[in-house]
């Protein structure tokens, strides 16, 4: 029997995708990363961390529960699509502790599972030391009895690098990356036996202001901006990607270009319980500086996590630095 104290397989971040003989790819899909446990009519949905998901994904309890196949456990993703784009932020809203709430997103915008392993086969067998090859037969064995009331897909792959290619450069939309899997290797509980790229994106930013360092008045991040149709400026991120030889002079730029309010529209946030008053502080900038970073996320008009610093953008105006650079990527 599977335990089900199992964790995910995890993947190691690398620059590109490996070449060679004996290699897997399949897309990297931006959602909830969970193992799928069915014994008879339990149901368990277990994410990265080992909790359970399953009271805020029921229709997908639901789903599963109606499965023929009385005994599995499978690996995938949970995603919500909203106007045929992957979106993390329904995702998020999920995590709410009344069940109405739950409920009510669940008949609005439902989730579906994006299977691309499996730990245990259609017989209930553990097949976790078996070859890719083998697990993912197995996994399709499991899915094609399922109809479309299971919401549960499977997710392509390829052997050709070349494809996994032009899926990482935009050419299969709503993927996070690629995932880059050996053939003949087993499945890894906890361990980063995969290996990942990830699809990133540039941007062209307004520098709407910027925060000091903890120690002494030398500039720590960048705080970036984008107009919105009606011309004003929303904070969006921020940068900290400074080598420290360029930060006094950088410093020294910035300071010249004081002046409130920085960002017309969404500010910088007060405080939070992770900074004190001093980090949270920042100083806002007459928009003239543009820098074209790299990010991978967009969640609720935001980058979700912090972005690296390419290169100034000297021949563009702040103007130009629109939400439109990052719709629908």
């Amino acid at each position: 029997m599977v335990e089900e104290d199992l964790l995910p397989m995890e993947a190691r971040l690398v620059a590109e995708l490996p070449s060679g003989a004996g290699w897997q790819f399949e897309p990297k899909w931006d959602g909830f990363r969970c193992l799928v446990y069915k014994n008879g009519a339990e149901v368990k949905l277990q994410a990265k961390s080992g909790k359970s998901l399953g009271r805020y994904f029921p229709e997908i309890i639901t789903a599963i529960a109606s499965a023929p196949i009385k005994r599995f456990t499978i690996d995938g993703e949970l995603i919500i699509e909203i106007d045929g784009e992957s979106s993390f932020e329904a995702l998020q809203m999920r995590l709410h502790p009344a069940a109405s709430r739950i409920a009510k997103l669940a008949r609005e915008t439902p989730a579906m599972l994006m299977a691309f392993d499996c730990l245990r086969d259609k017989s209930g067998w553990p097949i976790v030391d078996a070859a890719l090859t083998k697990r993912r037969q197995a996994l399709e064995d499991v899915v094609s009895g399922f109809s479309g009331k299971q919401r549960t897909e499977l997710t392509r792959y390829t052997t050709d690098r070349r494809l996994a290619l032009r899926w990482l450069n935009g050419g299969l939309p709503g993927i996070d990356g690629v995932i880059a899997k050996r053939l003949d290797s087993p499945y890894v509980s906890a361990e980063r036996a995969m290996l990942k790229v990830k699809r990133i994106r540039t941007a062209d930013c307004v520098v709407g202001g910027f925060r000091y360092g903890a120690a002494g008045k030398v500039v720590a991040s960048l705080l970036l901006g984008l107009f919105d149709e009606a011309g004003k400026l929303h904070h969006v991120g921020f940068t900290s990607a400074i080598s420290g030889a360029e930060k006094p002079k950088l410093t020294e730029v910035l300071e010249k270009l004081i002046a409130p309010p920085g960002f017309t529209g969404d500010a910088p946030g007060a405080p939070s319980r992770w900074s004190n008053a001093r980090s949270a502080e920042w100083q806002p900038l007459k928009p003239k500086l543009v820098a074209e970073v790299a990010y991978d996320h967009v969640t609720g008009h935001r980058f979700r996590h912090g972005t690296r610093f390419i290169r100034w953008r000297p021949d563009k105006s702040a103007r130009q630095c629109t939400f439109e650079q990052i719709a629908s990527k």
